[in-house]
């Protein structure tokens, strides 16, 4: 008798679980005959995704969701937006406005809601989006993308462009995009893949996860590792609390952390390397038979170089390899160095 009441709790939990994410949008306007350029969206309590695509789909989804779960038919939720909430779909001169916000300060909670926005537009979009409660995600544009959230993550992917976002509760996964990327987190991790440009990257609270990137990136956390992958251009990476690693680099290269070691490999340099580590140990693997001018410091492990002319000892290294070239500089402080030239 308990397994047949359990097993119809579970059954009752899934289908509910299968009607949430069936739910209907409590409104949705065609925006096909608007010849949108611009989004401006406002919610304090919900989501914000734009999606670009064909202008014939061009829409709008409003979402509104009890704080509780409650079940209330449509008439219910428009009387209680009606009530307590400012909620504003229009066009104007090219330009979406989606807004939800509150009249005044709503005592009980049970009583709020999450008003989210799904909207799919032209690519060649521009965005000024903000919540104070849920994510943002952007896929498939092409304008400028100016957005923030402080209590939810940011997802993009096939962007171009100018594209400005910032979290202060969340991580931050960006992926086939391009052109010119800032993106800031005091909250959470921070994963790049697949990207092209100017990248800035920066984090308070989480790690760094970089593959794939091509052009000048410059990525920073205070909290956590960093690991780099198949990168050409140009790469800065700096954290102050985890290990470094980097694989497969095709770049020139600054880093350094002052909490773990580093481990860094390249198969192709780039005008320059530098690295630094206050508390731990560094590892560096080059290719062989290129001219380097290097200048290391630290508890040197291997020494003996050929083709080498200058000074060498236990705790330095500095002089040229192979005639001289691209200048590597490691300073490991009190830890140890490990140089691969192969």
């Amino acid at each position: 008798m308990k397994q047949i009441f359990f097993l119809l709790l579970v059954s009752a939990f899934l289908h509910n679980v299968n009607a949430q994410s069936e739910k209907e949008p409590y409104l949705v306007r065609s925006l096909s005959g608007d010849a949108v350029k611009e989004v401006e969206a406002r919610t304090s309590g919900g989501s914000i995704s734009v999606t670009g695509g064909n202008s014939t789909d061009a829409r709008i989804e409003v979402y509104v969701v009890p704080n509780n779960n409650q079940s209330l038919s449509k008439d219910e939720i428009k009387q209680r937006l009606d009530e307590l909430y400012n909620l504003d779909i229009s066009v104007a001169n090219n330009k979406l406005t989606a807004t939800a916000r509150s009249k005044e300060q709503i005592k009980d909670w049970k009583k709020a809601f999450s008003i989210a926005f799904k909207i799919y537009v032209p690519q060649n979009v521009s965005t000024k989006l903000s919540t104070s409660g849920g994510s943002i995600r952007l896929n498939g544009l092409t304008g400028s993308q100016d957005f923030t959230t402080s209590g939810g993550s940011l997802h993009l992917s096939n962007l171009g462009g100018k594209v400005d976002g910032r979290t202060s509760g969340g991580s931050i996964q960006v992926e086939d995009s391009k052109d010119d990327i800032d993106l800031r987190t005091s909250g959470g991790s921070i994963t790049a893949v697949n990207c092209d440009g100017r990248l800035k990257l920066a984090t308070s609270g989480g790690s760094l996860d970089l593959r794939n990137l091509k052009g000048n990136t410059d990525a920073t956390t205070s909290g956590g590792g960093v690991k780099a992958q198949n990168i050409s251009g140009e790469l800065k990476a700096h954290t102050s609390g985890g290990s470094v690693h980097m694989a497969d680099l095709a770049c020139s290269l600054e880093t350094s952390t002052s909490g773990g070691n580093v481990d860094v490999a390249f198969k192709q340099l780039g005008s320059y390397v530098r690295i630094g580590n206050s508390a731990g140990n560094v590892s560096l693997s080059l290719p062989a038979n290129k001219g380097l001018d290097l200048d290391l410091s630290g508890d040197i492990t291997n020494t003996a170089f050929d083709n080498f002319n200058g000074n060498i000892d236990r705790r330095m290294v500095k002089g040229k390899l192979n005639g001289g070239g691209v200048p590597v500089t490691v300073d490991a402080s009190s830890g140890r160095i490990r140089l691969q030239v192969q």
